[in-house]
Formats: C-alpha cells, structure tokens, sequence
C-alpha cells in the first residue's frame, strides 16, 4: 500500500504490516518519516533494533541468517535496513520474498531507500512486497511550497515570521530543507524568550542566520552543469572565503570533464542523454545535472575546457602569473554556458 508521510502516523496507530518501506531523494523528510516508524515500535516494545546498511557488497545471506535466527525467548525486534539504492540485487530480492513469505509477527521490517521508480512498483519481484507492506513515498517540497514549508516548520517551533524574515532565511537556506532546519533549530536557542512565542523579524534573521558554508566543491560543479553561473559563482566564492585550496576545486572539475567524454561519445553515436545516463549509472541525484550539461555541451568545449584547467594547474603550482581564482571563475562560466569575452 502506498501512503503520502502524512499519513504514516494513522496507518502507525491502525495497522500491523510486517514492512514499512520509506523511499524517497530528500534526506530530511526522509529521516523523519524512518524516525516515526522506530518510535512508535519502540514504544510498542521494540526495544530492540538491528540496524543493516545495504550496498553492492553486502551479503544478503547476513540478512536472512538474522530474521530466521529465532532465541529461546521471543522478543520484538525491529530490523532497520538502509539501502543506498533503490535497484535492489537479485540475491536481496529473494531474500526479502521468502522473509515475507512467513513473516515472523514478533518481527518488524523498516527499508529505507531512495525513491522508487514507477517500473519497480510494476516489477514482479515488487508486488507481493507492496501488498504486505506500507510504502511511504516521500516527495520533494517543489520551489513554489518552500516558502509555506518553512512557515509551517517554524510554527511548529513556536516561531511566527513576518513575511520579510521569511522571506530572507528562505533567500539564505535556498531550498535545502537540511539547512533549513538547521537554522530553525538555532533561531529557536538564540531568540528564545521567557515567552513561549518567538516573532522572528527581519532583523533577527540577518543577525543570527549565517550565509551558507554548507558548499561543497560537488555543490559547485552540479550548479555549473545545470547553467547557473550566478550561483555557481557564489558557490565559488564562499569556498575561497573559506579557504578551500583550490587544486581540490579544479581535481572535482577535470574529473566530471572527463566523466562527460564518454557519455558525449555515446550521444553522438545515436543514443539518448536518459539511454546514456540509466547504462552509465548515474547516481538519480545527479541526474539533473549531468542531463542539462550533456544536452548543450559538445566534446571539442570539454576538451577546451581540460586543456583551460591544465593552465590554472599552472598558476596554483606558481608556473603562470595569472591569477588562480580569476581564471576558476571564467572556467566556471564556459561550463555554465556563459559568454566570456575569451569566448
């Protein structure tokens, strides 16, 4: 049975599925919907908790060892898989059905994933899973929401925004639910009052909410392949006010360069940018990215684009008397698709 989060704590206080199945690509929401299932087993007397975490080389056989291996004494247990792929192997599918085939009731299943296509809910190895368990589906808040998102959130806090603080710590977070709550968490202790209620102006905001230092150099790279030089750029920013030695910024730049020569070959001889990308296996969270790159990017401009970064590798090693961060930043607008007077 499919379920939105909303509804997980009535199915909670309402049904006894052995498997609850939690999928989805935001890692807050996500958490939290894993976090509702373990309390409320928990204070069913699910004191104890297995915790697996799934990859290519985990040995299924573990699992399956472990849901058979019945003690003398029965005891509640809660096994809490956590797949770093919603493409499960054959060997976890096998497993997963002949568990599920009996069940055993003093046993509770929690699988987290990332999101599940519609192919694997019409898969055959899927069905009879979907039929005994609650899948919960966890969508992503879409730009339009984020704002009522994060109103909703800080009331919860006790915290009431006037529209122009609102509208600032959403300008600061820039859609990162993470960071979000984060920062509503620390409004919460720095603002608190004797009065239960917070009113957040302005001014608070600019005062106790930081510019994002949760860049990383991957930040960069995937903004400059989705055509956001603005952000790119201020990405670029932040990690030089930060120090970041910048021979790391350009290594995760030349790498993804290269990655693209390949897919770009594969384009051109006639395949699809998702053909290219489902056989490369691209990871769904960069699909965005890579997609937009591969369908404006030619081969010979990532290969002007390495031999640019052979010259900045220069000047970080003292070769070239240009300067590093200048030349990181017109690198960045070429692999954006911005005009530069170069170009």
């Amino acid at each position: 049975m499919k379920i939105k989060a909303d509804q997980l704590s009535g199915y909670l206080q309402r049904g006894t599925a052995p498997v609850y199945w939690v999928a989805g690509n935001e890692p807050l929401l996500l958490q939290e919907a894993a976090d509702q299932v373990r309390l409320h087993y928990r204070a069913q007397g699910y004191s104890e908790r297995e915790i697996l975490d799934i990859d290519k080389s985990f040995n299924w056989d573990v699992f399956s060892h472990a849901v058979s291996n019945l003690g003398l004494f029965s005891e509640q247990k809660l096994f809490d898989l956590r797949l770093n792929s919603a493409k499960v192997e054959d060997a976890g599918k096998s497993a997963l059905q002949q568990y599920l085939a009996n069940p055993n009731p003093d046993y509770k299943l929690l699988v987290s994933s990332p999101k599940l296509e519609p192919a694997t809910f019409n898969s055959k190895w899927f069905k009879p899973i979907a039929a005994m368990a609650v899948v919960i589906q966890i969508w992503p808040v879409r730009p339009h929401e984020f704002t009522g998102w994060l109103r909703q959130r800080l009331r919860k806090e006790g915290i009431t925004a006037n529209p122009d603080a609102l509208n600032l710590l959403a300008d600061k977070v820039e859609g990162n639910l993470l960071a979000a709550q984060q920062e509503i968490s620390k409004l919460k202790l720095l603002a608190k009052t004797e009065d239960e209620n917070i009113t957040l102006e302005i001014n608070t905001v600019m005062q106790l909410v930081a510019d994002s230092s949760r860049y990383s150099v991957y930040d960069l790279v995937d903004s400059a392949l989705l055509g956001d030089s603005g952000k790119s750029l201020k990405i670029l920013a932040v990690l030089r006010s930060e120090d970041t030695y910048p021979l790391i910024i350009l290594g995760a730049i030349t790498r993804v360069l290269r990655s693209l020569l390949p897919l770009l070959e594969k384009i051109q001889q006639g395949q699809t940018p998702n053909g290219v990308m489902q056989s490369s296996k691209i990871w769904f969270n960069r699909k965005a990215a890579v997609g937009n790159a591969l369908g404006r990017v030619k081969a010979t401009l990532v290969w002007e684009l390495l031999e640019h970064a052979r010259l900045i590798d220069q000047t970080i090693k003292g070769l070239s008397l240009a300067d590093t961060w200048d030349e990181l930043s017109l690198l960045i607008l070429k692999l954006s698709g911005s005009k530069t007077a170069s170009m």
